[in-house]
C-alpha cells in the first residue's frame, strides 16, 4: 500500500456507501489523530483502537455516525495530497471548504489540525484531506 491514508478515507467512504454502522482500517498514528478530528467535527460517533490478542497489530475502529432518517453526516471525503503530489500551504493560503461548512485536515510542525485552527494560529502545512 502507497497511501494509508487514501485507503482509510476509501474503507470510510465504502462503509458509508453500504451504511456500515463501523469500519475497521489498520492503525496509526496519522490515522488516529484523524479521527480524533472527525470525532471532534461531530463527523463520526467515535473510534477505537483495538490491539490483537496473539500479534502486536492494532486496528483502528470506527464508528459512523448518521442522520435521523439514516442519511449519511459525512457527504464527501476526499484525499487532498497525495505520495505524488504533495500540497503544502502557509497558513494565510488555507481555503475554506463548502464556504466553512467543512474541514480541511493538515499535517503541520504543531500536529494535525483542522484548517481553521491553522488559519487562526497561522500555521501552515501539508493539506491531507476536505471533508464536508
Amino acid at each position: 500500500m502507497t497511501d494509508p491514508i487514501s485507503d482509510m478515507l476509501t474503507r470510510v467512504r465504502n462503509a458509508i456507501a453500504a451504511r456500515h454502522t463501523k469500519v475497521d482500517i489498520p492503525a496509526s498514528r496519522l490515522k488516529t489523530e484523524i479521527a480524533r478530528i472527525l470525532k471532534e467535527e461531530g463527523y463520526i460517533t467515535n473510534y477505537s483502537i483495538k490491539t490483537s490478542e496473539n500479534s502486536s497489530i492494532r486496528t483502528l475502529r470506527i464508528f459512523l455516525r448518521y442522520g435521523p432518517k439514516g442519511e449519511s453526516v459525512i457527504t464527501h471525503i476526499q484525499r487532498v495530497s497525495s505520495p505524488s503530489r504533495r500540497i503544502y500551504l502557509p497558513g494565510k493560503e488555507i481555503p475554506k471548504v463548502l464556504g466553512g461548512l467543512g474541514i480541511n485536515i493538515l499535517s503541520t510542525s504543531h500536529g494535525v489540525m483542522t484548517g481553521k485552527k491553522a488559519r487562526q494560529s497561522n500555521i501552515g502545512g501539508e493539506v491531507l484531506c476536505e471533508i464536508y
